[in-house]
């Protein structure tokens, strides 16, 4: 889901809130290569500082390994966005760690200090927070044209040209997240925090105020996600955004992170070439039988790592 694969996760705003004066000592800087991902090299001190921030979410088992994967993963990704172009700025993501820091009551300079006290640093946390917020639009793009039906920039041209050059118009929704945290390990409470979540919804009045009518409920997470074209809304959210009316939400949806919805800040109708390859990409996918193949973000994520992971050469030192 888009909040899955677009955002932060959101327990870490736990974990971090209550490891604030704890934590391990910052590691000396190490520099052997551990692994090379297509030329990219990962050090044995990017997994102390990866291991450090699993730590910080209380994950469980061999945390060296599992953070050597996630490094390798995001190689992976960063190479594959770069490609893309999706990339999002040093500007969005050191807005969205200024919002991390506000929404969990603490200031830079003690964000930053408990970073580094922990050992993950807060460079470290941002490559994430670029990563997650940058590869949601990789795969909302790549989900929308499942089945291998993508129309190049030369087809969109062509097809607009025999319509007397009139591109296609779209919808454009500028789109906000509430996560009512769950932890994995405390399902129980799921239905009470849904209430709460049911609660706050019905108080939703815009995206300038969610902030504040959500001071004093523990562990949510707001999060401003961007502007979506309706093609790059994700199949679970998809249906529900396109019927909610501006300054309202959509109903709320579990996930695995806890309860979540999304408000609709503001729409526009937009034109352009991005919006006329996209509409003309689903528009075959659905023509051809493809468009009905309903995969999941998990599905459609899982199949683009394992394509990107067998064209790459991948070294374990």
């Amino acid at each position: 889901m888009m909040a899955r694969k677009h955002l932060l996760v959101a327990l870490i705003a736990t974990a971090l809130t209550s490891t604030l004066l704890g934590g391990m000592a910052l590691p000396a800087a190490a520099s052997e290569v551990k692994v090379i991902v297509n030329g990219t090299p990962i050090t044995d001190y990017d997994i102390t500082k990866r291991a450090a921030f699993l730590k910080l979410q209380k994950k469980k088992g061999n945390l060296n390994q599992e953070a050597r994967d996630e490094l390798t993963t995001e190689a992976l990704k960063r190479q594959e966005l770069k490609r893309l172009n999706l990339l999002v700025s040093d500007g969005e993501v050191n807005d969205a760690y200024a919002r991390f820091a506000t929404n969990n009551k603490m200031s830079l300079d003690q964000l930053n200090t408990i970073l580094d006290k922990s050992g993950v640093t807060s460079t470290h946390f941002k490559e994430y927070i670029r990563i997650q917020m940058s590869w949601g639009r990789a795969l909302s793009t790549r989900n929308k044209s499942q089945g291998g039906v993508r129309v190049s920039e030369q087809e969109a041209v062509q097809r607009m040209l025999k319509d007397g050059g009139k591109k296609p118009v779209s919808t454009e929704y500028k789109l906000q997240q509430v996560i009512f945290v769950v932890p994995a390990n405390n399902r129980g409470i799921l239905a009470k925090r849904r209430a709460e979540a049911n609660a706050l919804r019905a108080r939703f009045n815009g995206c300038e105020n969610t902030r504040e009518i959500a001071k004093g409920t523990l562990d949510v997470t707001v999060l401003d996600l961007g502007k979506f074209i309706e093609q790059e809304l994700p199949p679970e959210w998809s249906k529900q955004v396109i019927s909610t009316p501006v300054g309202q939400a959509t109903t709320t949806l579990d996930t695995g992170k806890g309860v979540e919805f999304l408000g609709v800040c503001a729409s526009r109708q937009v034109s352009d070439d991005r919006v006329a390859r996209m509409v003309f990409s689903q528009e075959d996918a659905a023509a051809t039988g493809d468009g009905k193949k309903d995969a999941t973000a998990e599905a459609v994520d899982k199949k683009y790592i394992e394509e990107l992971r067998s064209k790459a050469k991948i070294v374990n030192e």
